[in-house]
């Protein structure tokens, strides 16, 4: 569906870019939020993940009315093929992913899209918009984005604010002032950071706060003149990162040495707590979002946003509750019983179970970081694990030895590799496999099957049109997935 904005507003033509920051890590949605594919590429609500939704909502703004340009995508390096793969699945194969090495928080990122924005002399308004939120109103997100990118075309810095609707304690905030006119946006005050219980409630009474959606819309060059007034060092570093970029296709690489240089900061303390405490300079403006808006940053705030049953309960999957009431449980890979509870917070995955109340949910970040400590895995992958050519499952592991479910997508291939410390067993479950071992290739069909002995030179393909699945028994010494010596690989891994 396309939305229309009104460009009645003003009589100076100006293009859009929407700019997707799809870079989080999710933390907070542990354990079904990963390190190797975050909330935003998940499906939390309807068919499409955070990511798609987003990319979705920013490219269908307008029907001939104003022109929307390909979008861009600011994300990890690490989920390059993610972010490759979900847009194709939209249909929005032409957007460029610029790819970090590392995370260097939001003002980083939006200086990338800038830099990008700005070549050739254009100087496009950009829509900035995290991947991860949830509008239920689109129209009327349309509408306030139209008004916003009228104010920006004009040179002023908007950002987006939700009226509050309880003292929440999980996101920051914007203080205003009246709007001066119609269609003038209101003046910015202040910036909030995120508040404790009896600060949020006072934001809440007063009625001058509105909650920071984290979207903001603005000219390119304008961004890049604040930036370069209140942090010039970010701005000097994200540039020679830049200088440095390298393409591949739809990919835009900025430099890894110079980029992990750009200090961490994000957009809001980096200029716009600056800016508004400054009170000159570029004007600052905020515009309200009444579209049904949802940062889902937390567990409970799934839980506040989701289809309750008569007791307030949400159930996802298979699940059966007795006697529990205002209780969120989330399954996945089996079933769930539940009795008697009271407030409570269940998301059960393959490898691993959260349990907690539902008024700690922002500290789930804290349990992933002593997952991180301990060094275990559960915090960076799911027992399925996304890749280029398609994906596999982990079934069983022991001592020496490791079952893995391997799907390939059509015309897809692995790399051509080999093992130093382990050999492996290959089935075919369904499609045809294209085997090649050392200086030989053959096909199997289902029920067919091969060995690849340690330290042989292979790859296996999918030459069909269906996908193909493989059973893999690894044994050896060592199994650990960075034993992989890669020839020639086409996704740039080698």
């Amino acid at each position: 569906m396309h939305l229309r904005i009104d460009t009645n507003m003003t009589a100076n033509p100006f293009t859009v870019m929407p700019v997707i920051m799809a870079g989080g890590s999710g933390t907070r949605l542990w354990p079904l939020s990963r390190a190797g594919c975050p909330k935003q590429f998940l499906v939390l609500s309807g068919t499409r993940s955070l990511f798609q939704s987003a990319a979705q909502r920013l490219t269908s703004l307008a029907d001939g009315a104003i022109d929307i340009e390909p979008a861009v995508v600011v994300a990890n390096e690490d989920h390059r093929f993610l972010v490759a793969e979900q847009l194709r699945e939209i249909g929005l194969a032409d957007a460029v992913a610029l790819l970090e090495p590392v995370a260097r928080n939001t003002a980083a990122a939006m200086t990338l899209a800038a830099l990008y924005a700005t070549q050739g002399d254009a100087d496009p308004v950009l829509v900035v918009s995290p991947a991860d939120h949830l509008v239920a109103d689109g129209q009327a997100f349309a509408t306030a984005i139209g008004e916003a990118a009228h104010l920006a075309a004009a040179g002023c810095m908007v950002t987006l604010g939700v009226t509050p609707t309880r003292a929440e304690t999980g996101f920051g905030y914007i203080r205003v002032a009246a709007a001066p006119a119609p269609g003038a946006g209101m003046p910015v005050l202040h910036f909030a950071e995120k508040p404790d219980d009896a600060t949020a409630q006072r934001y809440l009474d007063g009625g001058d706060y509105f909650w920071n959606s984290g979207i903001f819309v603005v000219r390119a060059s304008v961004w890049l003149a604040m930036l370069n007034r209140y942090r010039p060092d970010i701005a000097q570093a994200t540039r020679s990162a830049w200088d440095q970029q390298t393409t591949d296709g739809r990919f835009i690489r900025p430099g890894k040495a110079e980029f992990a240089a750009i200090p961490a900061e994000s957009v809001d303390y980096a200029v716009m707590e600056k800016a508004a405490n400054e009170g000159a300079g570029v004007a600052l403006r905020m515009v309200p979002l009444a579209a049904g808006w949802s940062d889902l940053g937390a567990w409970d705030t799934v839980w506040a946003v989701s289809e309750k049953d008569a007791a307030g309960n949400v159930s996802h999957g298979d699940v059966v509750l007795r006697d529990s009431r205002n209780t969120l449980v989330h399954a996945t890979a089996r079933l769930v019983g539940a009795i008697g509870l009271d407030n409570l917070l269940i998301v059960e995955t393959a490898d691993a179970v959260l349990v907690s109340s539902r008024d700690r949910s922002q500290d789930v970040k804290h349990l992933v970081g002593e997952l991180a400590q301990r060094d275990r895995s559960e915090h960076l992958v799911h027992r399925e694990v996304h890749r280029p050519w398609g994906r596999y499952v982990n079934i069983d592991a022991g001592a020496r030895f490791q079952v893995k479910r391997i799907l390939v997508n059509p015309g897809a291939s692995l790399s051509l590799q080999l093992h130093h410390h382990r050999a492996e067993h290959w089935i075919v479950v369904r499609g045809t496999a294209e085997v090649t071992c050392g200086d030989k290739t053959l096909l199997l069909t289902e029920n067919q099957s091969t060995y690849i002995p340690l330290g042989e030179v292979h790859k296996l393909a999918n030459p069909g049109k269906v996908p193909l699945e493989v059973i893999e028994v690894q044994s050896g010494a060592y199994l650990g997935e960075d034993d992989i010596v890669r020839f020639g690989d086409s996704y740039g891994r080698s």
